[in-house]
């Protein structure tokens, strides 16, 4: 675990949190290909729950099987495993120590199209139980539901404190209250990432935003100030300077599976608007091994400048 001056500059942002929970944002900052770096690429494998098993691993059949996905974030260098339980369940004891995983603790199906709002699948104390570095949870802010999310995850984040665990917060705008372009607008986006942290989260996990001011407000705020939006790089920014002008830990999603080009171009973008990393799953897991290896060592180069 490599604890550098950049390492304790994020620690210092988490002042309030006992010496637990900065021991387990350290192991996440620490570990892997970027440790040290203040950056982090994670492997996250909740498709299988989320959109099904054929949907998620028949373009790499290798993994149906969750040893795969642990060894693959392995190998690749990766700061943390990201699962839910039944993953991590299936392969905590066999990679015991030799990667950082984060216990997603919510999680839905994608049988049924009504507000969204995720199942709690997993506890805090089977994140301890396992040895996981972190927990992970899902709010959708714009879903009718969100205020039981935004209940249930204080009440989460609390108990992981208790037991040294920070908390890792997916904020995906989405419901009734959104319409499609509203759910990566910038101002959106940025709304989101802006009640993560409110809510305490110690890393923020958004999609990139795309150049829309959904909001009617918040469009006049936009244009009277001037916020730059035309590339993401200057988008990436403005999430960035919502999350506490950048003193929590912000990473951004990989998103629907793309071409290597295509990915390779939007991280640089990421990395320019001073991102602190990325979540990485179909984009990774769904190439073959090789593949999968050589585009995540080409993501890690980018964010390592």
């Amino acid at each position: 675990m490599k604890i550098t001056e950049r390492v304790k500059q994020i620690l210092s942002w988490y002042s309030s949190d006992s010496p637990g929970v900065l021991n387990n944002l350290a192991r996440l900052l620490g570990h892997g290909t970027l440790g040290g770096t203040g950056k982090l690429v994670i492997l996250p494998v909740d498709q299988g729950f989320e959109h099904g098993p054929a949907r998620s691993f028949a373009p790499n059949p290798a993994g149906y099987d969750p040893d795969y996905h642990f060894q693959l974030a392995i190998d690749a260098g990766c700061n943390a495993y990201a699962a839910p339980l039944g993953f991590l369940e299936a392969g905590a004891a066999r990679f015991a120590g030799q990667v950082p995983m984060i216990l997603k603790l919510n999680n839905s199906d994608s049988l049924s199209k009504i507000e969204p709002c995720s199942a709690v699948t997993g506890s805090v104390r089977d994140a301890a139980r396992l040895g996981c570095t972190a927990i992970g949870f899902t709010i959708y802010p714009g879903s009718s539901d969100r205020n039981t999310m935004y209940q249930q995850i204080r009440e989460l984040i609390l108990e992981a404190k208790d037991y040294g665990l920070p908390t890792v917060l997916w904020s995906y705008p989405r419901g009734a209250g959104l319409g499609k372009d509203g759910e990566q607008a910038v101002d959106v986006t940025a709304y989101a990432a802006q009640i993560a942290c409110q809510l305490g989260a110690h890393v923020v996990k958004v999609k990139p935003p795309k150049d829309i001011v959904y909001q009617d407000e918040a469009k006049k705020v936009f244009e009277k100030y001037q916020i730059p939006t035309k590339t993401l790089a200057d988008r990436i920014r403005h999430v960035v300077q919502s999350s506490f002008n950048g003193k929590r830990i912000v990473i951004f999603s990989g998103g629907e599976a793309k071409d290597t080009a295509s990915i390779l171009a939007e991280i640089k973008e990421l990395h320019a608007g001073g991102a602190f990393g990325s979540i990485m799953g179909r984009n990774s897991f769904q190439r073959a091994r090789p593949e999968a290896l050589s585009l995540l060592a080409d993501v890690m180069e980018i964010y390592q400048g």
